[in-house]
C-alpha cells in the first residue's frame, strides 16, 4: 500500500472498481457511474426507479474490453428504509427485485452522493414480502432515499426487477 493510498478514507479504499464485472465502458465518479457516456444519475432522472441500464459486457480478465456478444446490465434501486438489526447487519429495503437479475453484489455503489463513511455489511432486501437477502458492503450513513446500482452479469427486463404493488 502506497502512502497515497493509505491517505485515501477507507471507504475509496475498499470500493476498486472491478471493470470486468461491469457493463464495458463503465466509469466510476465519487457521486456516479457513467456507462458509455450515460449518466446513471441522469438515467434516474429520466426514468425513476427501480430502473436498468443494459449495455456491451466486459470481456473477463480484460481491464473491461467490450464483448463483440455479451450484454451485461445495471439495476439502480432507491432504499426505502434502513434498520440495524441483532445480526449486526443494517437491513436495507429497496425498491427493486434482484432475484429478477444475476447481481454482483461485491460491486453494489451508492450514487448520487458523496460519503467517506467506512463500509458497512449490509443486507439488501425487496418489499415485495420475499424473505431473500442480498449480503454486500455499502457505506454505514446508507439512509432512505439513497440510490444504489448494482452491476447484473447478461440482459436484466425491467419488469423482472420491478416490485409488485400490491392493490389497495
Amino acid at each position: 500500500m502506497t502512502a497515497v493510498e493509505t491517505s485515501r478514507p477507507a471507504a475509496a479504499r475498499s470500493k476498486t472498481l472491478n471493470a470486468d464485472l461491469w457493463p464495458a465502458f463503465t466509469t466510476h465518479t465519487t457521486t456516479d457511474v457513467v456507462i458509455a457516456a450515460l449518466s446513471i444519475n441522469r438515467l434516474v432522472e429520466w426514468c425513476g426507479t427501480p430502473c436498468v441500464h443494459t449495455a456491451d459486457a466486459s470481456v473477463p480478465n480484460t481491464g473491461g474490453r467490450p464483448s463483440d456478444s455479451e450484454l451485461g446490465s445495471v439495476v439502480v434501486a432507491r432504499v426505502l428504509s434502513v434498520e440495524w438489526r441483532s445480526d449486526l447487519r443494517l437491513h436495507v429495503a429497496i425498491d427493486a427485485d434482484l432475484s429478477g437479475c444475476v447481481p454482483t453484489l461485491d460491486e453494489a455503489r451508492l450514487l448520487g452522493r458523496e460519503t467517506v463513511a467506512n463500509p458497512s455489511s449490509v443486507t439488501l432486501e425487496t418489499t415485495s414480502g420475499r424473505a431473500e437477502g442480498y449480503a454486500t458492503l455499502l457505506p454505514g450513513d446508507i439512509r432512505a432515499g439513497d440510490l444504489v446500482v448494482v452491476p447484473c452479469r447478461g440482459v436484466t427486463l425491467l419488469h423482472g426487477v420491478k416490485v409488485a404493488r400490491s392493490a389497495s
